[in-house]
């Protein structure tokens, strides 16, 4: 009898092996469905709505009366030009010279231009603001 103990008692370690190796699967499952149980009551599930084809129509022909309207041309950088030409004339120069100097190497080491640029820039703005903001009216 002592043959037939061994074999019983291997056949008790493969019971008890096949009982902890579908363990571990069955209470990850029993765990995933809790879970997912748990989410659905604090995350809303969303279903895409299935559009009918009218509405797609419709949406498409939309669509296109957008893209054949054009937006109205921007006047602001016509009139800043405008402006730098006549009433910022002399600005202009003085930062072109300016330019002129320090392409050619003639002006001192580290000039930039940056004040007459910043003088032109604001003479421009105080000729070109009524204007702009009369054409938007």
């Amino acid at each position: 009898m002592s043959p037939s103990t061994p074999s019983s008692s291997a056949a008790t370690e493969k019971a008890s092996t096949s009982d902890s190796s579908s363990q571990p699967s069955s209470i990850m499952s029993v765990c995933s469905n809790m879970i997912g149980a748990v989410a659905s009551h604090f995350v809303p599930t969303v279903a895409a709505e299935s559009k009918d084809k009218e509405e797609e129509g419709e949406e498409e022909e939309e669509e296109e009366e957008e893209e054949e309207e054009e937006d109205p041309e921007d006047a602001a950088p016509a009139i800043r030009e405008e402006c730098a030409q006549s009433k910022c004339s002399k600005y202009k120069h003085h930062f072109d010279h300016c330019e002129e100097r320090v392409r050619s190497g003639k002006g001192d080491k580290n000039e930039d231009c940056v004040e007459e640029f910043f003088h032109l820039l604001h003479c421009v703005d105080e000729c070109a603001t009524p204007k702009v903001f009369s054409k938007l009216v």
